[in-house]
């Protein structure tokens, strides 16, 4: 990354000293170098980790894809006393043509799956089919794959259509950050490596590689980037501390002792990460929007000095937290909202709702991704008016400096 990349300013203003560029290069040349050898040395290998279970490549069953040529209904069972009632529209058989596997073209005849949640199915729905070893089959569940498929192109053409070639360099970047989640953290976690190292470095090269690639290798995306790495760091020593004082583990599911258990991953540690890697997400938004509020406000305004610049942006800032604060809340409160439907059918105390470890967790997520959003204001905006404010001399000097046509009149006179 050379200077002339942190080149990048609003029309109207100067350039900024190469002082800022040379500063900003002297941080993140080294936590670039940083990241690239972390993520080299944790990358996982392939081979299976202390923590893999044995036999964890073989598979079960395979699953192929079908389609319902017919079904048959008939009467369901009877059931006993406090039990609930089975679906009539789950109680039968259905007869599946196999599109896929072995066995492509074979009609099999299935039992519906019943109990409370069962699937609905209809003659004409793609469905997947578990095929054990023995060849026997089971129906599992409806083959999503096309209309997921739809909805990724309208999701992808409507960014392109509203965003042009940002639109694409998003897209891209998105592409990036499943692309690590999917080949760095997730495998380097089960391989036994330390999960927080793990998502401290992954996020750190998610937000190196998708913040210069969507908003351009600028001195206004570098103070993004580092505005973003302070209230990361920042974020993570809040959420070891108050996992430490509230005496939280992570384990509060089926999921998180089973992989404990199992696989001997941290726990605490995989609690951590997620607080890290769930941060990042809306971290990223908030110092960019924060570094170029203060480049256009310095480009509108160019006898704004440091403290102006950074009064102006702090009120944007603040205004922008309190709807992040509650988009955080509401995101929380909407995936833990079949928990919290089962505490309200215990009619259990709120005292005692709120201290259970399930709940407890999403509070201290919850209240440390806020402090940390709100560390990242005025630390990105400080950064950007810093630099806003140190101008190559000699170029884009303010209005207002320059002798105005009265005092030139008034000095030939």
């Amino acid at each position: 990354m050379g200077a002339d990349h942190f080149h990048g300013h609003s029309h109207g203003s100067a350039p900024p000293s190469r002082g800022a560029v040379l500063a900003s290069l002297a941080v993140l040349v080294p936590l670039a170098v940083a990241t690239l050898a972390c993520l080299v040395w944790l990358w996982p290998s392939g081979q299976a980790g202390q923590g893999t279970p044995a036999g964890r490549e073989e598979r079960a069953a395979e699953r192929v894809e079908g389609t319902i040529s017919s079904i048959t209904l008939r009467r369901c069972p009877a059931v006993q006393a406090g039990m609930p009632v089975p679906d009539p529209a789950t109680c039968g058989n259905a007869t599946v043509t196999v599109d896929s596997g072995p066995d492509t073209g074979r009609n099999v005849t299935l039992r519906l799956p019943g109990g409370p949640g069962a699937q609905r199915f209809a003659v004409g729905d793609d469905v997947l089919l578990l095929r054990a070893g023995d060849g026997a089959y089971q129906l599992s569940d409806h083959d999503r794959s096309t209309p997921l498929w739809l909805l990724g192109g309208a999701f992808a053409l409507a960014v392109i259509a509203f965003g042009r070639w940002r639109g694409v360099t998003a897209l891209v970047g998105l592409a990036v950050t499943f692309g690590l989640l999917l080949t760095f953290v997730i495998p380097a976690v089960l391989a036994g490596e330390p999960p927080m190292l793990v998502a401290v470095v992954g996020s750190a090269a998610i937000m190196l590689a998708v913040l210069y690639l969507t908003h351009g290798f600028s001195l206004t995306t570098s103070m993004a980037v580092l505005g973003t790495l302070a209230s990361l760091a920042l974020t993570g020593l809040l959420s070891y501390g108050a996992l430490g004082l509230a005496r939280l583990n992570g384990v509060t599911d089926d999921s998180a002792l089973t992989l404990g258990m199992s696989l001997s991953i941290d726990t605490r540690g995989l609690l951590l990460a997620s607080v890290i890697i769930g941060a990042l997400g809306v971290l990223d938004d908030v110092t960019v929007t924060q570094a170029v509020t203060v480049n256009e406000l310095a480009a509108a305004n160019p006898s704004y000095g440091f403290a102006r610049l950074y009064r102006a942006a702090g009120r944007i800032g603040r205004a922008h937290i309190a709807s992040v604060i509650n988009t955080i809340i509401l995101a929380y409160a909407g995936a833990s909202l079949p928990l919290l439907l089962l505490f309200s059918i215990g009619s259990q105390p709120l005292g005692e709702v709120l201290t259970t470890p399930v709940v407890a967790q999403e509070i201290v997520r919850s209240v440390v991704g806020t402090l940390g959003l709100i560390a990242a204001v005025p630390i990105t905006t400080a950064l950007s008016a810093l630099v806003a404010t140190r101008r190559s001399p000699g170029e884009g000097q303010p209005t207002s400096a320059l002798p105005s046509t009265r005092s030139l009149r008034r000095a030939r006179s």
